[in-house]
């Protein structure tokens, strides 16, 4: 699989998706700049963290009207695979690819901190390499991440099982206390209706090797890499 990463003014976690990608790909992504169009030969489009374009107006709401964007729409048209992350997730959802928004967190606090994430699906070409109702730890680094959509979407989330991830404790459980940025459903992450699209707000580029204190998100790499 042939993965690209896009750039956008303000991204800033470009480096550690690279990183991860290289980890377990064994070549480095192609970079390409917002202002591009041409994602021909990428089986993979990763939009990564940051605060694009300052975060002014709503997180994600200025990338989502780059040049780039309409070719990411026509990958995710064609069946292509599309990961994004924090920011990413944003901007999956101000472009119209995954449903919902990502509002302030609830704590109206930037959060930064470890979290664990259990694997509601793990038949997916991003999780499979997990077991569902397995948590793994991951990194939280954001200030709008709380997950709202309106009910009939959740429904259809939950009915078609597009939720991938949710926050929990270590052993599993679904509690308000874990649920820190107010997450609707303790939402951490979502899945497209063909399951080629993950949108997510922690992040498993952040742990992908011992080095940088533990390797709970690789495998999310590892199983894209073997696709």
């Amino acid at each position: 699989m042939k993965a690209g990463i896009v750039i956008f003014p303000g991204i800033n976690r470009e480096r550690d998706m690279v990183i991860a990608l290289e980890a377990s790909f064994g070549v480095k992504p192609k970079m390409v700049w917002h202002k591009d169009t041409d994602v021909s030969g990428l089986d993979l489009i990763v939009i990564p963290g940051g605060f694009s374009f300052g975060d002014y107006l709503r997180c994600g709401a200025m990338a989502a009207q780059s040049p780039i964007m309409h070719a990411v729409k026509a990958h995710a048209d064609r069946g292509g695979y599309i990961l994004g992350v924090c920011n990413g997730f944003q901007i999956l959802t101000e472009a119209g690819i995954l449903p919902g928004a990502l509002l302030r967190n609830a704590s109206l606090r930037f959060l930064s901190m470890d979290c664990h994430l259990r694997v509601e699906r793990a038949d997916t070409v991003f999780t499979r390499q997990y077991q569902t109702g397995q948590t793994f730890r991951s990194v939280m680094a954001h200030g709008d991440g709380n997950y709202f959509a309106d009910t009939a979407t959740l429904d259809r989330l939950e009915g078609n099982n597009l939720v991938a991830l949710r926050y929990a404790t270590k052993a599993g459980d679904i509690t308000p206390e874990v649920n820190l940025n107010g997450s609707a459903h303790s939402i951490a992450g979502i899945l497209s209706p063909n399951l080629r699209v993950l949108g997510l707000m922690p992040h498993p580029e952040d742990l992908v090797d011992p080095m940088m204190g533990g390797a709970d998100g690789k495998p999310l790499f590892d199983a894209l890499a073997a696709a």
